[in-house]
């Protein structure tokens, strides 16, 4: 019996666009590009809005945190830019993020089993792309900001003129450095920091003790993008409620006389 063989073109190679999926696959990159626009896009003008204060009592936008204006500060430089690089470089590098941004600002491909824009991609290896695996460098840095963002959040209950207290903007700052917090440690790099370069779990007291933590970092990894999404939105949103507070239009509800 003669054989009738098929063949089917890659995506790529029948067009831009050209898919036979007939359902919305479009709205989720049309989604992630308009809200990583918008909320980077806050953040990056955020950086260098000095004259909308940041500050006010014990609470600091987690933006500028750790405080360095005062150390260092002028007019054209941002306190911030020495903060925000190694934010931005662990996100921008995160593989959750990649996957964002090929698809919705590259098309590349903008979804699965849509046409792509034809360019050939071959790994990363070279540049531009070979910066990427900088990630696990900047996961380290992202590291230090973890205990840096609760000391913060931990001031937030202290005003410096009126003693301990609780105010919403407390509370505010605490969800922020919980969730940035578990975007870092469900980190695909961290997840392999934990468990990696291991032959046997179970030989030594120590190798399952890395093998529990990495079952627990591998639980929360599996909401990675849950993470990455929620804590950009959410220090976003802290971000300007504490310039709004502080520019006194709204009040921040706490157990102190006032600020």
């Amino acid at each position: 019996m003669a054989q009738v063989e098929t063949a089917v073109n890659a995506p790529h190679r029948l067009g831009f666009l050209a898919t036979l999926r007939r359902d919305t696959w479009w709205v989720e990159p049309a989604a992630i590009a308009i809200g990583l626009t918008i909320f980077l896009g806050y953040l990056s003008v955020s950086a260098f809005l000095d004259g909308w204060s940041y500050e006010i009592g014990p609470y600091l936008s987690p933006a500028f945190e750790p405080k360095l204006h005062g150390v260092y500060d002028a007019w054209w430089f941002s306190p911030a830019l020495f903060i925000l690089w190694i934010p931005v470089g662990f996100r921008a590098t995160c593989y959750y993020y990649r996957r964002a941004y090929y698809r919705s600002y590259l098309l590349q491909p903008p979804a699965c089993a849509v046409g792509d824009l034809g360019r050939k991609y071959d790994g990363e290896g070279h540049f531009p792309l070979i910066l990427q695996n900088l990630h696990r460098f900047f996961m380290y840095g992202a590291l230090i900001f973890v205990p840096l963002l609760w000391i913060g959040a931990i001031r937030g209950f202290h005003d410096p003129d009126q003693g301990w207290g609780i105010g919403l903007g407390s509370v505010v700052l605490c969800v922020n450095a919980f969730l940035l917090m578990m975007y870092t440690f469900s980190c695909h790099s961290f997840r392999h920091f934990i468990g990696g370069g291991l032959n046997c779990f179970s030989c030594s007291a120590w190798t399952r003790a890395r093998k529990g933590l990495w079952d627990r970092v591998s639980a929360w990894n599996v909401n990675h993008r849950l993470w990455a999404w929620s804590s950009l939105a959410w220090i976003v949103f802290t971000d300007v409620y504490i310039r709004l507070v502080a520019n006194g239009h709204i009040t921040d509800p706490n157990t102190w006389s006032g600020f």
